[in-house]
């Protein structure tokens, strides 16, 4: 019998960028000792989940989080793995490693916003934020707008209907905020950007007959199962 498909999309752990407000893309740092604390929490709140795959981006940081999970995980040593590059974070070219700031100070400005808050209230759209990346960045990496939806929605909408094709189930998926909630907008553009995913947090998609449906957004619950389950090993 066939099982529904859900995707258990998590942001990766805390990482030394993250915690000093730095703006990784394509960089990359590892997790930071709170971050692999919160990770390991996460997969002890989701050991007992029985997932048919798992899968991160290619970045150091996805998959460390992917290992500490399946390490948690009553089935990890069999749960087959593997990377997806597609499913990486967005580039931010020139102002990838540079400070928060940087980043969130020039493209409101690029758009003739007064400041970050500013924009975010006039409900700027992901191709116009892809668009002042671009020209923000001067080694002119930065992805176009039409590159990243291609492979982010190809990344995750393989994963589904090959799942899918297979008979359904539970899959795990590491990626990456903005990745994340990009993801979510083309699901439902309805919705508000969710630049502020917590590290850790489970985003639930289910998927049939090739829609995505969304369930939860950054979902901490199975953070919180974990530490509970910690204190009373």
């Amino acid at each position: 019998m066939t099982k529904p498909t859900t995707l258990y999309i998590i942001r990766h752990g805390k990482t030394m960028f993250n915690t000093i407000g730095r703006t990784q893309g394509w960089s990359d740092t590892p997790l930071t000792k709170q971050g692999e604390a919160g990770i390991h929490y996460l997969g002890m709140g989701l050991k007992n989940i029985d997932f048919e795959e798992a899968y991160s981006s290619d970045s150091g940081r996805a998959m460390q989080t992917a290992r500490i999970i399946l390490q948690e995980h009553k089935q990890g040593a069999v749960i087959p793995y593997a990377t997806d590059s597609r499913i990486r974070e967005w580039c931010f070219g020139s102002l990838d490693g540079g400070y928060d700031g940087e980043l969130w100070g020039v493209v409101p400005r690029i758009l003739a916003f007064k400041n970050y808050e500013d924009m975010m209230t006039n409900r700027i759209s992901y191709k116009d934020l892809a668009d002042a990346i671009i020209a923000a960045d001067t080694a002119d990496w930065a992805e176009p707008y039409e590159k990243i939806r291609e492979r982010v929605w190809t990344g995750f909408e393989d994963i589904a209907h090959k799942t899918e094709k297979n008979g359904g189930g539970n899959v795990m998926i590491v990626s990456h905020g903005l990745t994340i909630s990009f993801l979510l907008s083309l699901i439902d553009n309805t919705l508000p950007m969710q630049i502020g995913l917590e590290n850790g947090s489970v985003t639930k998609l289910i998927y049939e007959n090739g829609r995505f449906t969304i369930d939860t957004v950054n979902d901490t619950h199975y953070i919180d199962e974990g530490k509970k389950i910690s204190l009373h090993n």
